[in-house]
């Protein structure tokens, strides 16, 4: 069963993580049904966010009687200190525990320290020595603000996207972070549904030593095939070497990685399925896209006001209204 150490904090847990985002979606019998499966078979590193709506409150209804046994780990988007403890006090009621592994900082645009005037690190700092938080970590899509993150010695984890899409210099920052001792949780690992085979993402991943992949799950198939992974790990072959090169070929340039932070659209456009339809299309079952609902959805796009609002907010600097356009060109070329 393989394990990796999230640098200084000394946290030690599953290679697999779990991502309890996608738990928002399921009711709370299934969710509490899910959990208890995956720390019952090995997983004890559980991810979470004020922001995912009633996610902590099924973690808490599920894991809470095991605390000691597991890592949790959440996070606040807030900005103020006052927004801060509102969240810290609301997680840890809902999380059922007195005490979160990992606190983080839920994308920032830009990294709290202190002195910054915001006085967001020194309630960070604060929340520490009252118990409340054992470590402190920041989660971002920007590498500038993560670089800056790791190299101020501030930050016990970073959490990022990466995958075996991710750029060279995506890949020094999993390296930097290895250097300064900072744990790397990987986001996005399947870079948001694009990669299809969790086989090859895992072998990719575990090429490095110190990532820590959190996987979204909300099925019981998908959380059976993790578990799979525990006493056969995949490996780098050559048949998945291939495969991660053909992926990198197909998915260069320009594409929506799916994060939602140009949501929401003020004329209703579901902007992060929208911007990457022409590969969804191609790398899943195409049918439910082309549906009625599917068809209604990118319909929407015609109603774009170009107003730069999702552009000015990508993290990626796409130039999405025009991704939005291209992706809508190509989709009707299917329903024809």
């Amino acid at each position: 069963m393989a394990n990796v150490t999230l640098g200084r904090t000394g946290i030690t847990v599953n290679r697999n993580g779990f991502g309890a985002l996608p738990i928002q979606r399921i009711s709370l019998q299934e969710s509490v049904k899910l959990l208890q499966k995956a720390y019952a078979h090995g997983i004890n590193f559980f991810d979470t966010a004020r922001a995912y709506s009633d996610s902590e409150e099924k973690l808490g209804a599920a894991l809470s009687h095991v605390r000691d046994e597991i890592i949790l780990a959440t996070k606040t988007g807030q900005t103020t200190v006052e927004g801060f403890w509102k969240d810290l006090e609301t997680s840890l009621s809902l999380l059922k525990t007195d005490h979160v592994d990992i606190y983080q900082f839920h994308n920032p645009a830009f990294c709290p320290k202190p002195g910054d005037g915001t006085g967001l690190y020194e309630a960070m700092l604060q929340a520490k020595e009252q118990g409340k938080i054992r470590f402190i970590g920041l989660t971002n899509h920007r590498l500038s603000v993560a670089r800056e993150a790791v190299e101020s010695g501030l930050y016990d984890t970073l959490q990022f996207p990466f995958s075996y899409l991710a750029s060279e210099k995506e890949e020094k920052l999993v390296k930097l972070c290895k250097e300064k001792n900072v744990g790397f949780i990987c986001m996005k690992a399947l870079s948001g549904g694009l990669i299809t085979r969790s086989d090859a993402a895992y072998a990719f991943l575990a090429q490095f030593e110190n990532t820590l992949p959190i996987w979204g799950i909300q099925r019981e198939s998908e959380l059976d095939e993790f578990l799979s992974y525990m006493e056969n790990p995949p490996q780098m072959t050559g048949e998945i070497q291939k495969l991660i090169e053909k992926d990198r070929l197909e998915l260069a340039g320009e594409f929506c990685r799916g994060c939602g932070y140009c949501m929401p659209c003020p004329q209703g456009i579901e902007i992060n399925t929208c911007a990457r339809m022409s590969l969804l299309l191609r790398r899943s079952p195409a049918a439910g896209w082309l549906s009625p609902s599917g068809q209604e959805m990118m319909k929407k796009i015609e109603s774009c006001l170009h107003c730069g609002l999702c552009s000015s907010k990508c993290p990626y600097g796409l130039d999405t209204p025009n991704l939005l356009q291209r992706n809508y060109e190509d989709y009707k070329t299917f329903l024809s």
